[in-house]
């Protein structure tokens, strides 16, 4: 017997064990969605698909309403002015400084809105499907702010200002070595695992949770009364995860281009 993961967004099936008594739960297979190929060397997923579309969407829409930008704005200019300016007043501005904050605005505001659509392509039908789920993504951002903030600073210092600039000045000179070291592995490898594996796993898990919860559901419903019964509440549940989802699915691009934003602002703070 099959039963559908109806929150996946796709075909993906959750089988029940031989003779229909059993439920498997969902698995991390659930993202392994091959549009074009299937294994081996090469394949173009879902995920990267949508990728696109979400470029080309966001391209279009902001062209189209910056194109008809008036004084008087138009209700869509109105919230695109406002989303804008979450990113370049609430995030750039705040955390780089009012000096240097306005040549960074076109990376972060790219960042946010990015981020923010395929986060929500995981709740939007027909997608239910977040990009971020799968590994490549965020790392894939999180090397552009990898390279970005250490060129930064490389640039603004020099390159042994730049790793003089890890140890504080004032301190003694028994403890500099330990402290270079704490924050070499800071800004060289614990920043950039953190920042693509908050995103990651955020998307991940509240994905895993959704279909759990729908297929459990429709699992219940080919049961008995009794599991018939149950099926209300466990469909409750997945409607509370999907607003609960959006929630988190909107924090996880503000945090990660907030973060971004916060990396750039110390690569070109004068102290540590």
């Amino acid at each position: 017997m099959i039963l559908t993961a109806l929150a996946a967004g796709t075909t993906t099936a959750v089988p029940t064990a031989e003779g229909g008594d059993g439920f498997e739960t969902p698995t991390p297979d659930i993202f392994w969605l091959p549009t074009f190929g299937t294994s081996g060397d090469w394949a173009i997923t879902e995920q990267m698909v949508w990728g696109g579309v979400s470029v080309l969407l966001l391209s279009v829409v902001m062209v189209a309403l910056s194109k008809k930008a008036a004084i008087v704005p138009s209700k869509g200019q109105f919230y695109m002015e406002g989303f804008y300016n979450l990113a370049r007043n609430g995030i750039a501005r705040d955390m780089i400084g009012t000096k240097h904050f306005l040549k960074f605005v076109p990376l972060l505001f790219s960042l946010f809105s990015l981020i923010l659509i395929n986060n929500w392509f995981g709740i939007l039908p027909p997608v239910m499907n977040p990009t971020f789920g799968r590994i490549g993504f965020p790392i894939a951002l999180t090397l552009v702010v990898y390279v970005v903030y250490h060129w930064i600073g490389i640039k603004k210092m020099g390159l042994g200002g730049y790793f003089q600039h890890l140890v504080p000045p004032g301190l003694p000179g028994w403890i500099k070595p330990a402290i270079f070291v704490l924050e070499f592995i800071t800004y060289f490898i614990t920043r950039p695992l953190t920042l693509a594996l908050r995103l990651f796993g955020n998307m991940f898990a509240g994905h895993m949770l959704i279909v759990l919860f729908v297929s459990a559901g429709a699992y219940f419903l080919t049961q008995g009364v009794a599991f018939k019964l149950l099926s209300v509440p466990t469909f409750i549940m997945a409607a509370a995860m999907f607003v609960f989802e959006a929630l988190v699915q909107f924090l996880q691009a503000y945090v990660f281009t907030l973060l971004a934003a916060s990396y750039i602002a110390g690569a070109l703070a004068d102290d540590h």
